[in-house]
């Protein structure tokens, strides 16, 4: 008997938001073969933890749940276009640990500026879910396109 699917909430603010569907789908490419789910939020255990290892003020380094994710990138802010440079490297031990790097493309609405950032994405999977999420990122990318100079 085939597991049934868990969907997250497609009602949730975090899905009509498509500013970051970019992001959503080349993290979707590259966990392919080691989640269930149509979308980025399927793919979230609901007691995810979230760790984001660069200081901006106002933004979280941690988040825990799935829906407090979410609810964060309901208001993300950011207009993404397109994401490349995806590569995959998959732990051989422990076997459940994938590391993307990826970029996203977009741009800054407040700034009128150009964004483009890399990211290191470490993700450990359980049971055909992401259950944790280290992030870094090009913290520089964000400074530039967000200052109003």
């Amino acid at each position: 008997m085939k597991k049934k699917i868990e969907q997250a909430d497609r009602t949730h603010p975090a899905f009509k938001n498509k500013n970051a569907d970019p992001f959503y789908n080349i993290v979707m490419e590259g966990l392919a073969d080691e989640v269930d789910g149509e979308h980025f939020w399927d793919a979230v255990a609901e007691d995810a933890v979230f760790e984001f290892l660069y200081n901006f003020e106002g933004f979280p380094n941690r988040l825990e749940g799935r829906k407090v994710y979410m609810d964060w990138f309901s208001g993300y802010g950011n207009v993404l276009h397109s994401a490349d440079g995806l590569r995959v490297y998959k732990s051989a031990n422990p076997a459940n640990v994938i590391i993307l790097e990826y970029a996203v493309h977009g741009n800054v609405p407040s700034t009128k500026k150009e964004y483009h950032n890399r990211f290191c994405s470490i993700i450990t999977i359980k049971d055909r879910k992401i259950i944790h999420w280290r992030d870094y990122m090009d913290s520089l990318a964000v400074v530039l396109s967000s200052s109003r100079d």
